[in-house]
């Protein structure tokens, strides 16, 4: 497999070998090696996450408290999506940068994205389907949203009218989530991405 770092620091592009022949397909779509190398430590897997969306569905963008912040290592199984990465680190060159992915059943491509960046998606197909590995468990006090519709962030959603859940339509701007402290800070997550090395 290739692993690529994306323009966002922390946010990695994986692209499998495939094998197939008329029988079907077969790939390795995480090695925790490899992985590791790319990254510098290993992938805690702690959680195992089954995503599906009706097309136009856009999900995000969500981020954890660091520490321990929660690293996601995300596939597309069925369909396909835009995944999105958002720089939402207080302090990163990058910060509120975003960048996309299409993921998909056809390409088999993952994303890695470290702790304490944003992320979220568009299904551009009906039942599209998300696999995540995790590096933490899920914590509701601890989970948070930026809304992905935010005028600063300019996200290029791939959906003439984005169907939103209740709690991203009352996810604050990437600004009052900055103002009020929410946001994690670049330096802290940097710090505890090297200490897991």
């Amino acid at each position: 497999m290739d692993i690529a770092p994306l323009s966002i620091e922390g946010a990695w592009e994986i692209t499998p070998r495939l094998h197939g022949d008329p029988r079907g397909l077969f790939t390795e779509w995480y090695r925790f090696d490899h992985l590791a190398e790319a990254v510098g430590h290993p992938l805690d897997l702690r959680q195992g996450n089954l995503s599906v969306s009706a097309a136009g569905v856009v999900r995000g963008i969500h981020f954890a408290d660091v520490p321990p912040g929660q690293a996601k290592y995300i596939m597309c199984t069925r369909g396909a999506v835009l995944d999105v990465i958002v720089d939402i680190r207080v302090g990163s060159p990058t910060f509120g940068q975003w960048q996309g992915v299409e993921l998909s059943d056809a390409n088999r491509k993952a994303v890695y994205i470290s702790e304490g960046l944003g992320h979220g998606f568009c299904a551009l197909t009906d039942d599209a389907t998300l696999t995540y590995l995790c590096s933490a468990t899920y914590n509701p006090g601890h989970e948070h949203g930026i809304h992905p519709l935010d005028a600063e962030l300019g996200i290029d959603w791939p959906a003439e009218v984005p169907q939103l859940s209740e709690r991203d339509l009352k996810s604050p701007s990437l600004a009052e989530a900055k103002d009020s402290g929410l946001l994690p800070d670049y330096a802290a997550c940097v710090g505890y991405t090297k200490s897991l090395g």
